[in-house]
């Protein structure tokens, strides 16, 4: 039986609370969020949008089905640090490779087991994100506080550049099915479209190309000349971590984009989404604990329709964006659980954006038609 090791997790705020290490030993620190989901852990690890974060998982037993190559949504993960109930470390799946403790050791990513998940999902609930540390091995609490208090927030924080490609490539390959692997797209492609990293995630890229897209992935401080060289049909704007208002240069890109091609069709995901909105003139805030999980309700607001949608971001286009007489996009979906908006679209061109990950990764299929909505769009140009 292998010999545990004491950790500690300390809150800013002063909360000291004690488990147990299961990855790789040392610290770390970063902006303390909690998870809704009840599985999905490999998807969420390797998310790049969660660097900065320190993730709490409010399902209380995780590991439990291990970690396998194909269910990974980057080449590493990027999470940087991982909160859990409890660990199980033999893990029972017959597309199992590796276990959980094994894969964050491996990797550098530190881990804590046994901490009470739901008085730290009520804390962050009751008094919003906050910075943390998780440390391993015995230490004095009040100096673990007081670490916690000196590491960086994640306001003002452009972390894009922590997570794009460092060379733009191209993509062009099919989702994941159950016995038969990653599938062929369609040949040949129908469209091409330019994408910007700002963390992008593998399954977006697959959902794009299940749909006849020939990707140009371009870096998070790509100008507009690049982004239109390959005279795409149609400009994609990723996910990512971080402040979107710590990113100018992106979405003054997005602005000379739009300019340069008035009828290029736009789709903006999570932090592209946000990014998209300061392009169009607005400003962001910070949501107080963000939107975590696979489970939120999100309505359309034309047909009234519910999705449960897959999220990650911590900021947010305000609404009153939108009561503005100049405001050139309207919102189109709205979340059920606080009222924030998760969508938009312009009043008179082609762009369109969602809060929400369409492509689920973890999560339910409900948003994929948005998707085909893209496609539409680059028809109809």
């Amino acid at each position: 039986m292998k010999q545990r090791q004491r950790a500690f997790l300390a809150l800013v705020d002063g909360t000291v609370l004690p488990g147990w290490s299961f990855g790789a030993a040392g610290e770390t620190a970063g902006e303390v969020v909690f998870h809704t989901g009840m599985t999905g852990y490999q998807e969420i690890l390797t998310d790049p949008s969660y660097r900065g974060q320190i993730v709490n998982m409010c399902y209380p037993q995780i590991g439990n089905t291990g970690v396998n190559l194909e269910d990974a949504e980057s080449g590493r993960v990027w999470v940087n640090g991982f909160i859990v109930k409890e660990y199980m470390d033999f893990p029972s799946n017959f597309r199992s490779r590796q276990s959980l403790g094994d894969y964050l050791r491996g990797q550098g990513v530190v881990g804590i087991e046994g901490v009470d998940t739901r008085f730290l999902t009520r804390r962050l609930r009751d008094r919003g994100s906050m910075t943390g540390l998780i440390a391993v091995g015995e230490h004095e609490p009040s100096e673990l506080v007081r670490r916690a208090q000196a590491a960086p927030g994640i306001v003002g924080r452009d972390l894009t550049r922590e997570v794009t490609c460092a060379q733009g490539y191209e993509f062009y390959e099919g989702t994941w099915k159950l016995g038969s692997g990653l599938q062929p797209p369609p040949r040949p492609p129908r469209f091409r479209v330019a994408a910007m990293d700002f963390g992008i995630k593998q399954n977006i890229l697959r959902n794009l190309s299940d749909h006849g897209c020939q990707v140009t992935v371009v870096p998070a401080g790509a100008d507009a000349d690049r982004i239109l060289a390959s005279e795409p049909d149609g400009f994609f704007l990723s996910n990512g971590p971080g402040d979107p208002e710590a990113v100018p240069h992106a979405f003054a890109a997005i602005r000379e984009v739009m300019e340069k091609r008035p009828d290029l069709p736009v789709f903006g995901i999570c932090l592209g989404h946000q990014l998209l909105g300061l392009a169009l003139g607005a400003k962001t805030i910070k949501l107080k604990f963000g939107h975590h999980g696979a489970n939120h309700p999100v309505m359309d607001l034309a047909t009234r329709e519910v999705a449960i949608t897959s999220q990650n971001h911590n900021f947010a286009v305000p609404p009153e964006f939108f009561d503005r007489p100049d405001c050139p996009v309207a919102m189109t979906h709205i979340n059920l659980n606080d009222k924030t908006c998760e969508g938009m679209r312009h009043k008179t061109r082609p762009i369109f954006s969602v809060q929400y990950h369409p492509e689920a990764s973890p999560g339910p299929h409900d948003s994929s038609p948005l998707f085909g909505r893209f496609i539409d769009l680059m028809e109809e140009s």
